[in-house]
């Protein structure tokens, strides 16, 4: 595929990449039945404790979007934050109120400019955030630089992150601390699984995120993330967010957790016959 459609500073397609990349481990797995994990010879969790997305556009929601998550037995909340400083310290503030226990991650998406960024870190560490993600645009190397430098908080790249030729870039530059990893976003679990190695090997932190994944798609982070040991509540945030599923069996959160697939291949069954009823009809 790298080949026909090449990288550069994009995967190039990553989530038609990605489609073919869970489809062929499912396959291979369904074949030799057992699960896609087996051959990397890992020995993981069997659950993962989720985190709850915040993006409210006024402080009055907070509180509501809170007990949503609470209610449905979630403890850990990640928040977006980017581009105002003074509302997400006043947001961060008030999600720590709530949730004093809870993992607070902030991710800004690439949001805001470095001196923005700079102002906002000590101030977030201060209000108990303990990671900061992608605060600037991919490209803001030397701003990444004087983030590490001023070492207020660690810094985990998303969007730079497209390879391992860019991850090893950053970690020798010292840019970061780590990565949020989602499978769709790098081409699927092969590339996937050779950043987060990468980073464990440099001693660096790796979170678990996604993008809104449902179905196929979450089982294969599940058991990526599974097999990996992830140490944090993991942002995969479609049991949230999607009502439906066209699996057998639907993947379901229970008190703030998915369990790992353990089946053959990525431990999931489509049903095909529930897919006509969430196709779009042509207009």
């Amino acid at each position: 595929m790298n080949r026909l459609v090449a990288p550069s500073f994009s995967t190039g397609q990553p989530i038609c990449k990605a489609g073919i990349d869970l489809a062929l481990h499912d396959l291979a797995g369904k074949l030799a039945g057992r699960s896609a994990a087996v051959p990397w010879q890992r020995q993981g969790r069997d659950r993962l404790t989720l985190s709850w997305t915040l993006n409210p556009g006024t402080l009055d929601e907070v509180e509501g979007l809170v007990e949503q998550g609470w209610q449905r037995g979630y403890r850990h909340y990640n928040v977006k934050v980017a581009p105002d400083p003074q509302f997400d310290l006043e947001l961060c503030r008030l999600v720590k109120r709530l949730v004093p226990d809870g993992f607070l991650w902030a991710d800004a998406n690439g949001g805001y400019d470095e001196a923005a960024a700079l102002e906002v870190a000590p101030k977030l560490a201060d209000a108990g955030v303990p990671v900061l993600e992608q605060p600037l645009p991919p490209n803001r190397l030397r701003g990444y630089q004087r983030l590490k430098q001023q070492g207020a908080l660690p810094i985990i790249m998303d969007e730079g992150v497209v390879s391992c030729v860019e991850l090893e870039e950053f970690i020798h530059l010292r840019l970061l601390d780590g990565i949020a990893m989602k499978p769709a976003r790098c081409g699927g679990l092969t590339e996937a699984r050779k950043q987060i190695e990468r980073v464990l090997d440099a001693g660096l932190m790796f979170l678990g995120s996604g993008l809104t994944d449902p179905d196929v798609s979450l089982a294969a982070s599940l058991l990526l993330y599974g097999a990996y040991d992830l140490r944090y509540p993991a942002a995969l945030n479609g049991p949230q967010f999607l009502q439906h599923s066209v699996l057998t069996q639907p993947v379901t959160a229970a008190h703030g957790e998915l369990v790992i697939p353990t089946g053959p291949g990525l431990g999931v069954s489509v049903d095909e016959g529930k897919i006509p009823l969430l196709l779009v009809p042509d207009v």
